[in-house]
């Protein structure tokens, strides 16, 4: 295990923000994260958890020693007649486990092809799309205490989950690194293509029949064609939450705005797209010096090349406070902002 100093972390997260660390070390094995709790402890430094950076955004260099998780390793724990329960490693590639999961037939996670990230990110802010949250396929996880390196099981009720959120963005935060993730996955998987363009994507793609895989082809598309690529241009995806309210205050809106677009929540609530509510406040395709929103996509903000932590930060609060002040909605940020 090799400690680095004055780490540059450019190429460490997809916003591309050229801060530094001042102490990282890669983590693939439980036992190298002790020796690594052991010396932060030893030196009084402040601690980070780090998977793909694809959700977060560095206002300034890192103090302290940020702990890059690189714990890999897949494996079948048990079976039955209808799911197959999966153990991997935090620090794999969320979107290879899901091209891995449709090679050996198992489903459940199709519709989260292409989300950035690590394994170890996904239950922890409950990662969802068209239709489908890790929630539904999990299991349970394995982490460990940073201040005493103690290991933990979790389970369901205690991660809490939410739309976007689970305990280790609550209560919990900064106090667990999470090791590994048990997911359990169907044998005879059900489609699920209610939600979004999925239906249309695939009619486009001209399918007749069903498969994991031309869904994953077809989220795949979707994503390709509204989010840029963060390879060619500075992102996190969607820099905010889609604010959910509640019937009453929706129908107030809808009043004054009346395509609004909607959708519906188990909570007997609404959920509201916030790149629509951007929109409307015309930030789409705004441009300053090194930052700015993308053209295609109001919910995603961009680096183009240099810019500061800080100064997305910043654009991220004006377009907070202008939703605010058209739509009484304060967005949330669904990026990690350090």
């Amino acid at each position: 295990m090799v400690i680095n100093e004055n780490v540059s972390l450019r190429e460490f997260n997809t916003f591309g923000i050229a801060v530094s660390a001042r102490y990282l070390v890669g983590i693939d094995h439980e036992r190298n994260l002790q020796k690594a709790l052991g010396e932060s402890k030893q030196n009084a430094l402040p601690l980070l958890v780090l998977g793909g950076g694809s959700n977060i955004l560095f206002a300034r260099d890192y103090p302290g020693l940020i702990l890059k998780n690189e714990i890999l390793g897949t494996e079948v724990l048990k079976e039955d007649r209808d799911y197959v329960w999966v153990r991997v490693g935090a620090g794999e590639n969320w979107h290879q486990l899901v091209l891995w999961a449709i090679d050996h037939g198992w489903g459940g996670i199709e519709n989260l092809s292409l989300i950035p990230g690590t394994v170890g990110a996904a239950p922890m802010q409950n990662i969802g799309a068209y239709g489908v949250e890790i929630c539904t396929v999990f299991s349970h996880l394995e982490a460990i205490r940073l201040d005493n390196g103690k290991a933990r099981i979790f389970e369901i009720p205690e991660c809490e989950f939410n739309y976007r959120y689970s305990a280790f963005k609550g209560p919990l935060k900064d106090q667990y690194m999470i090791t590994r993730v048990v997911l359990r996955l169907r044998k005879r998987p059900t489609f699920n293509i209610s939600y979004g363009s999925i239906s249309q994507t695939l009619e486009d793609m001209g399918v007749q029949e069903l498969s994991l895989r031309k869904i994953s082809n077809a989220v795949i598309n979707i994503r390709q064609s509204k989010l840029p690529d963060p390879g060619k241009l500075g992102n996190a995806g969607s820099f905010f939450k889609n604010p959910i309210i509640s019937k009453e205050f929706y129908y107030s809106l809808k009043t004054e705005y009346e395509n609004i677009p909607s959708y519906s929540t188990e909570e007997n609530a609404i959920k509201i797209p916030a790149g629509w509510l951007i929109e409307q406040c015309n930030w789409k395709g705004f441009r300053e010096g090194a930052i700015g929103v993308h053209k295609e996509q109001a919910l995603v903000l961009v680096n183009y090349g240099g810019a500061q932590g800080g100064d997305l930060v910043k654009l991220s609060h004006e377009i907070q406070k202008s939703v605010d002040r058209k739509f009484g909605i304060m967005l949330t940020p669904e990026v990690n902002i350090i």
